[in-house]
């Protein structure tokens, strides 16, 4: 009896089609979904150069709105993770938490294409929403609301503290993928 080793051509073409979902490249985002998924790099959002406490309150909330949605994946993430840590010692929420960042990858970070559900397109901004209020609702179904809530607010209180003194002057020179115009504050 022969027995041939390697790869078994079927289930490689089965495969590939999903290992190409997964590893598309970035480069297109912006023709289907501005800013969506557009996870900026942590050195840019962490430069310490780039931090500087406005004068003006105008200012402050300009600077808000404008890294909100330029760092919009990168300060999910934050709050996620703030969460995933809060729930480090309830084992159950914690699975719960993995399986929906499963979700969160699968319908918001990794998606190249809008989202269409009965040939309508979901806007991302409405995926984001959904995404957060479904989370944060089966989440408090468990035993660690209070853990989840003290991590909600920390994360979302980490995320307008950087907003508001990141300055967004540099971010023009990254902008080529985005929005055209960010305010100079």
């Amino acid at each position: 009896m022969t027995t041939i080793y390697g790869t078994n051509p079927t289930a490689a073409n089965d495969l590939a089609p999903k290992l190409e979902y997964i590893t598309r490249t970035n480069n297109h985002h912006h023709h289907v979904r501005p800013g969506l998924a557009t996870r900026r790099p942590w050195k840019q959002m962490l430069d310490l150069r780039s931090f500087h406490f406005p004068r003006k309150l105008a200012s402050v909330i300009t600077r808000i709105k404008t890294n909100i949605v330029y760092f919009q994946t990168n300060y999910t993430i934050v709050v996620l993770f703030s969460v995933f840590l809060s729930l480090i010692w309830k084992p159950l929420a914690l699975l719960i938490l993995l399986a929906l960042i499963g979700a969160w990858l699968f319908l918001y970070f990794l998606r190249d294409e809008p989202l269409t559900v009965f040939d309508r397109e979901i806007d991302h901004r409405v995926v984001l929403i959904v995404m957060s209020v479904l989370t944060l609702s089966i989440l408090f179904l468990t035993d660690a609301k209070l853990n989840i809530a003290v991590a909600v607010v920390t994360g979302v209180v980490v995320v307008l503290l950087h907003a508001a003194v990141r300055k967004t002057e540099d971010m023009n020179q990254n902008e080529d993928e985005t929005s055209p115009l960010i305010p100079q504050v």
